[in-house]
């Protein structure tokens, strides 16, 4: 059995005014008082980070971003620097995610300028991979995720990587209520350990924890985390309300 700590991400998107994001922080933070053997995230709009990591602060819950900029300042109109984000209050950030990519131009090369920053900055990158169906049909599943993972952390050492989380995300599978089997999950978690061997050592591989991510819900979340390689959840649609998101914590 692993010994990673699960960690079980919610991604709140483009949802939630400041208000919003409080109660729903302060009621999730009720309901999850007593998971404490699962490390629990929460990625509010920029605009709601500061006031909830605030609520969050001597709680079991920790706060992310769901994005940032690879510069510390300066002329970038629109974006937000690391320094912003750990001084907000932020832990982890989300980089990479399918959205980000399909919408505005994302790369695996601005990916690995997000990480690096990330890392000096002392956050906990979240690495966002994933393929689509038509990559998945073509039987290109493996070698997108392998370009992916490859290309976002080159020139990175494991001694820089040590808190790095990688979430699975089949982009088929986000917000369309299709969801990769437990056996399909599986198989790719054990693929992408294989992927941090190559790239580092086992001892790497087998400390990084590795989230599944594509319509995750209180229905199919224990059989997921019944699975080897599978060490948590990044959640979507599922993680805006308080008391489904806490379900699927406390599986």
């Amino acid at each position: 059995m692993s010994t990673r700590r699960p960690l079980i991400a919610g991604n709140w998107k483009m949802y939630k005014t400041i208000a919003e994001a409080q109660k729903t922080a302060s009621e999730l933070i009720d309901r999850t008082a007593a998971a404490d053997s699962v490390d629990i995230m929460i990625a509010p709009p920029f605009t709601a980070i500061a006031s909830v990591a605030g609520i969050a602060a001597n709680s079991r819950v920790a706060v992310g971003a769901q994005d940032l900029f690879w510069e510390n300042d300066g002329a970038y109109t629109g974006e937000i620097a690391p320094g912003m984000l750990t001084e907000a209050g932020c832990r982890y950030v989300i980089i990479g995610h399918s959205e980000r990519r399909q919408h505005f131009a994302e790369t695996d090369e601005t990916v690995n300028r997000k990480i690096a920053a990330a890392v000096k900055a002392g956050l906990v990158p979240i690495l966002c991979i994933g393929e689509s169906e038509a990559q998945r049909e073509a039987d290109e599943t493996f070698s997108v995720l392998d370009k992916q993972v490859k290309r976002g952390l080159k020139g990175l050492f494991a001694k820089d990587l040590k808190k790095l989380v990688i979430a699975y995300e089949p982009i088929w599978a986000i917000g369309t209520g299709k969801t990769a089997t437990s056996d399909q999950a599986q198989e790719v978690h054990r693929f992408l350990r294989q992927v941090l061997v190559e790239l580092f050592d086992a001892d790497f591989a087998q400390s990084v924890r590795i989230l599944y991510g594509g319509s995750v819900k209180p229905a199919n979340i224990a059989e997921l985390m019944s699975m080897e390689d599978i060490d948590g959840a990044l959640v979507g649609g599922a993680s805006l309300d308080a008391e489904t998101f806490a379900r699927i914590v406390t599986f």
